[in-house]
């Protein structure tokens, strides 16, 4: 099997509740995510997504994906498909850095590997725990007694995991976590993620004023130093995301014991090929693992939940469904919420069909 054509399609992804914000007064309406698709001489597509959550949030922005894209697609045209390893190394030779690129190509080669030997990525990737897992619900940062109103809802929709965009000045952020947690109910989960909006003074400040409530702190500072020092001075437990952006990263904060947590978004370490190996060496060193994105829609979502069904469910502190905070469907066979809960396609591949009237015409297209 080679690659004959690889196309890119641009979507955009309007938000459910018209606008999503964390730290540092960021905020975002409607998301710019790119659809990969991968033919081979054989007749199979398969499809992979990245979708940076804007510009200002980790090193990648939306038009860097296509310009990357139409990068690497030259190179690969010929190849086997389905010889993942191989190809990932030499994506890395022919494009240094850029993972969020890689991530959709990787993902959509994923597919066909799945495809060609009838098995579910989720197969693939290792097995399935469970019959469904755990999802969290991001509470968009706004007025401590708005986002306490958004709890009861969103239990309503079955989640139990609640991750609250803090990230401002420490005595709001302090309100926040305290009038959230008052909503709770015994088996839910509250993580307080401040995105690496605090400085290390403020953030030791919240830690201290939150110290008799039942809370995770995420990602309180920029950096991984800062991150340490705040996770040395509290007893709550700790996930750290944004610092975290591959092996080297992630094998330092183990031997630090720097968190309890750490968020694996796919695009950050550049696929499920490489999102699998920090998930493995996470499962190996009994550390919890938020199975994620930066964003994305039904083929990311996809993606995430084969992933996540096939983490051992000891190990897998939560996921999530960006599919269900947008108002578009690009795809049909996407796992969809139920009760807070989602479940990977048992289909070969992602289990998903794009919706070519949605994605429209490519706006990178090599044969």
């Amino acid at each position: 099997m080679k690659i004959a054509r690889i196309a890119a399609y641009q979507v955009d992804l309007p938000l459910v509740e018209g606008s999503y914000n964390w730290s540092g007064g960021k905020s975002v309406s409607v998301f710019d995510s790119t659809i990969v698709s991968i033919e081979t001489d054989e007749g199979l597509i398969g499809f992979g997504e990245s979708c940076p959550l804007g510009p200002f949030y980790l090193p990648a922005y939306a038009a860097g994906v296509r310009a990357g894209v139409a990068e690497l697609a030259p190179h690969l045209i010929g190849r086997d498909p389905t010889q993942i390893g191989p190809l990932n190394r030499f994506m890395d030779a022919a494009l240094k850095g850029h993972a969020y690129v890689k991530s959709a190509i990787d993902i959509a080669c994923w597919d066909l590997l799945g495809q060609a030997t009838g098995r579910s990525v989720c197969d693939l990737l290792g097995g399935r725990f469970g019959e469904d897992f755990h999802l969290y619900r991001a509470i968009s940062q706004q007025s401590p007694a708005e986002m306490a109103g958004k709890v009861a809802g969103y239990r309503a929709e079955g989640y139990r995991r609640f991750q609250l965009k803090v990230g401002s000045d420490a005595e709001t952020d302090i309100q926040r976590i305290k009038a959230v947690a008052a909503e709770l109910q015994p088996g839910d989960r509250l993580v307080a993620d401040a995105n690496t909006g605090w400085l290390m003074h403020d953030a030791a400040r919240v830690v201290r004023g939150v110290q008799d409530v039942d809370v995770y702190i995420e990602q309180p500072c920029l950096t991984y130093e800062e991150c340490l020092s705040i996770r040395r001075r509290t007893n709550h437990p700790f996930v750290l995301d944004e610092c975290i952006d591959g092996m080297d990263s992630l094998i330092r904060a183990a031997g630090d014991g720097a968190m309890d947590v750490v968020n694996i978004k796919i695009s950050k370490f550049g696929g499920l090929t490489k999102a699998k190996l920090a998930r493995d060496l996470c499962v190996t060193l009994g550390i919890g693992m938020t199975i994620e994105d930066s964003w994305g829609g039904d083929v990311t979502t996809a993606a995430i939940a084969h992933l996540a069904h096939s983490t051992p469910t000891e190990n897998l502190f939560t996921a999530t469904d960006f599919n269900s905070y947008v108002t578009v469907s690009t795809a049909a066979g996407a796992p969809q919420r139920r009760n807070g809960r989602m479940a990977a396609s048992t289909e070969p591949g992602l289990g998903i069909k794009p919706r070519m009237e949605v994605l429209g015409k490519p706006v990178v297209e090599v044969s």
